[in-house]
């Protein structure tokens, strides 16, 4: 395993235990691929939000977030011309170039973490999902074209899969970004994080894991157009998504630790994946799903 590759499992083994574990079923090429895209992602994240491998967020991270977007731009634009620089920039440059992902799609992402340097408020859903889109759909339409896709019809599904996603995880997390001061939730409610709010927090991210539930379902149609490791990949990615939001239906409670999936109950929904991929695939057509930019 050369450096890079190694470089983006340290990342993904770091950063998201889910994805890691259920990126073990891919074959070794389009692992490969998949974790180094992901490590360009989380880098990104992580410079923006002055955190590491997604956690411990610096107290002053907001100072200097507009030179460190700037900076990720011109890196990425570097990386993209065939100028990494360093081996993240060299993992971006690696997979967009084996698997021609259009440059648009990268920086699709940059703008979604423009939307938090900007402190962008979402008031409606459709703000909501414009950035759950740019922060997380577009990297599964990145994702599907590592594992082969091109049609656009199943690259929409494959955003849905990253939309649902991200609404679980801004579900799973309202009261630590609450307290750093980010509100995703489209509510005028001033948002503080407090424990008398948690009741009518709890209310308001239910509606999000509702809407989570429509996104989770019309991913299930696309995944009929992967391979068949990639498809049970994305499946199991799935079922352990959106098992988290399973659990934050029990009650506001469960903000009280990070919510999660041990290893017995991933195992689990592993072998519901499979069941997933072989059974027929429902016809649910897209009606009133958000349209990715072009």
């Amino acid at each position: 395993m050369d450096e890079v590759v190694a470089n983006s499992e340290e990342s993904i083994a770091k950063g998201s235990k889910s994805f890691a574990a259920a990126a073990r079923i891919f074959d070794r090429e389009t692992r490969d691929d998949c974790v180094m895209l992901y490590a360009w992602c989380r880098h990104c994240d992580d410079v923006i939000d002055g955190q590491e491998g997604g956690r411990e967020q610096a107290a002053d991270f907001r100072t200097g977030q507009v030179q460190r977007l700037a900076e990720l731009r011109r890196q990425t634009d570097a990386a993209l011309a065939g100028n990494p620089e360093g081996p993240v920039f060299e993992a971006l440059a690696r997979v967009c170039a084996r698997r021609n992902i259009p440059a648009i799609y990268p920086h699709q992402l940059l703008d979604g973490f423009a939307m938090d340097v900007e402190e962008r408020q979402y008031r409606t859903t459709d703000d909501l999902l414009d950035y759950c889109y740019h922060v997380a759909g577009v990297v599964g339409v990145m994702m599907a074209q590592i594992m082969g896709v091109s049609d656009p019809r199943i690259l929409d599904r494959a955003s849905d899969l990253g939309i649902a996603m991200q609404l679980t995880n801004i579900s799973r997390d309202v009261i630590e970004d609450a307290q750093a001061g980010r509100v995703y939730l489209p509510t005028m409610m001033q948002v503080t994080g407090h424990r008398d709010q948690w009741p009518e927090l709890h209310r308001m991210a239910l509606e999000l894991l509702d809407m989570a539930e429509v996104y989770y379902d019309s991913a299930m149609v696309g995944m009929a157009a992967l391979p068949p490791r990639s498809a049970l990949a994305i499946a199991a990615a799935r079922r352990v998504y959106r098992a988290i939001g399973v659990k934050l239906r029990k009650g506001p409670d469960q903000w009280a630790t990070r919510v999660s999936t041990t290893k017995p109950e991933k195992a689990l929904l592993f072998a519901a994946a499979a069941w997933d991929v072989a059974r027929p695939k429902p016809n649910i057509p897209r009606t009133g799903l958000y349209q990715r930019p072009s």
